[in-house]
């Protein structure tokens, strides 16, 4: 019997005996036990950057809803996203495991649809709320499992699901189906080139659905939104509103026609830059109308919120990150380990929980969300995973901290990234190099990245080497190119 359940019981059997002693429970008594589980909502944003909202000093467009969010709330200052590109990071999300440990590592496709699976034996956070529980929903794109897979967000703990499965065809915002669990559901409105649903609008219209249907009893909504991923596109009614602001225009030219239409590539946009920012206004405007719709159904109080983007600004489709400062004052974009690629806008918010328009500078990233969630939801996080909640953060009480965090990226040349308190270690060009040389930055004086000191400092450079080989673990289907031609690591 390990200690944790041997302290469990004692403490158990402690608090029984100080109640029996006290004679019976009072009616207020037994309805603290039976109150609900607090709600919890998580707004997954798809390659916003830093710099992208109102609050962290985006001069271009506001974004009151989500500014107001943080009001009521707790900013984060230093929280990372689980990895660079879409897939891995949510995967970190997801299992609480960094991508030294996490099942997917890198966006891998399986053709027609989807993306590399999440193992069968993957416990998420959606599975053990379910055990608590919990009723569970996700809408927007998934990425971690094609349809009917072990990955499949209805065999990860999922009740409900409706969006994209599939990450490349959420690269289309007019798609010709989206899935409700297991159903294929046609989009008769974009049907050829029709523009008549905008999948954005849709999925929106089922989260607040769900919200409806399950506002008598506890729930987990994971909400990852497309916005404002590639493609810049928007209903014209919509653009109307910021065409012409924005000048000069961005034009770009992309796939309108042909076999490959609507199945990847990115559609055409002559006003990039207007559509940016159309679509980071609906966004905003969401967030708004998913507050608004909680106080309607009167679960605002017992709902926590957290707001939060999967990696940094992306540079495609038309999208111009220099022009909106979306990356604020970090190095680097989406694929990037540079500040810019994993430093992202992150909000907490719930009501006479956590202290208003309070900021937090606590060293935070993806995997550290599961054991959050399993904290408030009371139910042991699995005993594997590297995340340490922060719901003592969120309550204003003591809270442990991260000796490091990890990062590693096996594509566009293999890339491995270390937190180190206010050190940041990265090592790129792996596939040329396994032990090429890392980059050292003290962020503490240098966030932007601009000064290599790793000759000045060898010890902290030796510190992050021995954590950077500690804390990768071999993955077959995800390995780096110098390991895979060696059957072991």
């Amino acid at each position: 019997m390990n200690k944790q359940l041997v302290n469990f019981l004692f403490v158990s059997g402690l608090l029984a005996a100080i109640v029996s002693c006290e004679g019976p429970s009072t009616a207020s008594d037994q309805d603290a036990k039976s109150a609900p589980k607090p709600n919890i909502i998580f707004i997954l944003a798809d390659d916003l950057g830093y710099g992208d909202l109102s609050l962290t000093g985006q001069t271009n467009f506001k974004t009151p809803f989500i500014d107001q969010l943080a009001e009521d709330g707790m900013f984060f200052t230093q929280h990372y996203s689980g990895s660079t590109v879409c897939a891995p990071s949510r995967s970190t999300l997801m299992t609480g495991m960094h991508t030294g440990h996490t099942f997917i590592r890198g966006n891998k496709e399986i053709r027609p649809e989807g993306q590399h699976p999440l193992d069968s034996s993957a416990v998420t956070v959606a599975k053990l709320l379910q055990s608590a529980g919990y009723v569970t929903g996700a809408f927007g794109k998934w990425g971690l499992g094609y349809p009917g897979s072990d990955g499949d967000p209805n065999n990860q703990g999922f009740d409900e699901f409706y969006g994209f499965n599939c990450q490349r065809l959420g690269h289309n915002y007019y798609p010709y189906h989206l899935w409700q669990n297991q159903t294929k559901v046609m989009l008769e409105g974009n049907a050829g080139d029709k523009k008549e649903t905008y999948a954005p609008d849709i999925i929106h219209q089922k989260a607040v659905e769900f919200l409806e249907k399950n506002k008598d009893t506890s729930f987990f909504m994971y909400y990852p939104s497309i916005i404002p991923h590639a493609e810049l596109l928007v209903p014209d009614s919509l653009l109307q509103k910021f065409r012409g602001k924005y000048l000069p225009e961005k034009a770009y030219a992309g796939v309108d026609d042909g076999p490959s239409y609507r199945k990847g590539p990115y559609g055409s946009q002559r006003e990039s830059h207007a559509a940016f920012a159309a679509m980071v206004y609906l966004l905003d405007k969401q967030v708004g109308e998913i507050r608004q719709k909680l106080e309607e159904l009167g679960i605002a109080e017992n709902t926590l919120i957290i707001f939060s983007s999967d990696n940094g600004p992306h540079k495609e489709g038309g999208a111009d990150p220099d022009y909106f400062n979306s990356n604020a004052s970090f190095k680097g974009y989406k694929r990037d380990l540079y500040e810019g690629g994993l430093r992202v806008p992150t909000i907490a918010c719930w009501p006479n929980k956590i202290k208003t328009n309070t900021t937090s500078d606590h060293i935070s990233a993806f995997w550290d969300f599961l054991p959050t969630l399993c904290d408030i939801a009371g139910v042991q996080p699995p005993e594997n995973i590297d995340g340490i909640s922060f719901l003592p953060e969120l309550l204003g009480a003591e809270q442990a901290k991260h000796k490091y965090l990890y990062w590693e990226f096996p594509m566009r040349g293999g890339k491995q990234a270390v937190r180190f308190g206010d050190w940041k270690g990265i090592r790129l060009n792996m596939t040329e190099n396994p032990d090429a040389p890392i980059e050292l930055y003290d962020l503490a004086t240098d966030p932007g990245e601009e000064y290599n000191v790793a000759d000045e400092n060898p010890e902290v450079l030796q510190e992050i080497a021995t954590i950077m080989s500690k804390e990768h673990t071999y993955s077959e289907v995800f390995s780096f190119e110098f390991e895979k031609n060696k059957n072991e690591y």
